[in-house]
């Protein structure tokens, strides 16, 4: 037992270091509210809009304001999970590659990806954001559609400060020919847009960028994962301040070929408890220029 704690806690930063970098969702992870489940599958957020400003009477003093307050209910429907075998003498001959190459490659190639599009799905799906459907874009209409976006958002009074612009694959390539540059004799060349009108900019790769996606039950062994199917998103503009993403459970479980009762074989069970909301009162902090239907 103590070996295969060991390797837990040699892994786990690991793997929560690959998510991070592989996830492009995961930079709003901090900066969303803590929230305590307190050991249940459901959170109640207290949301509340206050009255504006009355008269004041030297009279009478303050007028009197009403405190409407209301609690806003979140509950966790993403229960996922997976577990591999990884045979004793494979790990042994690869030099222990096997165990480490899976549990790295698995996080980046499989958790991120879906995380990501879970989260695009959720907040595209949310009543109430502001959302144009349109014809795909172009170098030439790439700008005029996210000032729009920009725009509406001013108008909601969205902070401006901490913006986020998720593109996709697609409209980053736009996005980069849409700026006029001046270049002299460079010998390196960065021509991507990193940040825009202040907004950072997070390029998304389409397969993870739809309006909708489905969750596979992974009931045999070669499923799992999800798949697309709604419409390709352009890009989401998001302030973090707006969504939450609650991670209640990430969990890495190792036992080694002494302790597998199954298999003489490394066993690795991954499963991961977590949700993406956009609160009630912040929707349109979230906006969604997609495709057609």
């Amino acid at each position: 037992m103590p070996q295969s704690i060991g390797l837990v806690t040699k892994f786990q930063p690991i793997l929560d270091e690959i998510y991070k970098q592989a996830s492009v969702t995961a930079r709003m992870d901090a900066q969303t509210k803590p929230v305590d489940f307190a050991g249940a599958n459901v959170v109640k957020v207290f949301k509340t809009t206050p009255i504006g400003l009355g008269t004041y009477s030297r009279a009478d003093g303050f007028p009197k304001g009403q405190v409407v307050g209301a609690w806003e209910t979140l509950t966790l429907s993403a229960e996922r999970g997976r577990e591999f075998n990884i045979d004793r003498m494979d790990d042994e001959e690869s030099l222990g590659m096997a165990f480490g190459t899976l549990a790295g490659e698995f996080i980046r190639t499989q958790v991120a990806p879906e995380v990501d599009a879970y989260r695009f799905w959720k907040f595209a799906a949310t009543s109430g954001i502001g959302t144009v459907a349109g014809a795909a874009l172009s170098s030439s209409t790439v700008l005029a559609a996210i000032d729009v976006a920009t725009a509406a958002m001013n108008a909601a009074e969205v902070p401006g400060e901490g913006r986020l612009l998720y593109v996709s694959d697609a409209v980053q390539t736009y996005l980069d020919a849409a700026i006029t540059r001046t270049r002299s004799n460079e010998r390196s060349v960065e021509n991507r847009i990193l940040v825009y009108n202040g907004m950072g900019v997070i390029m998304v790769p389409q397969t993870r960028f739809y309006t909708i996606i489905t969750l596979d039950a992974g009931a045999t062994v070669d499923a799992g994962g999800y798949a697309n199917g709604g419409v390709g998103a352009n890009f989401m503009m998001v302030h973090p301040s707006a969504v939450l993403q609650a991670t209640k459970l990430a969990a890495l479980k190792i036992f080694s070929p002494d302790e597998n009762q199954d298999m003489d074989a490394w066993k690795i069970q991954y499963r991961l408890y977590h949700d993406a909301f956009v609160y009630d009162q912040k929707v349109k902090g979230v906006y969604l220029h997609k495709l057609d239907a």
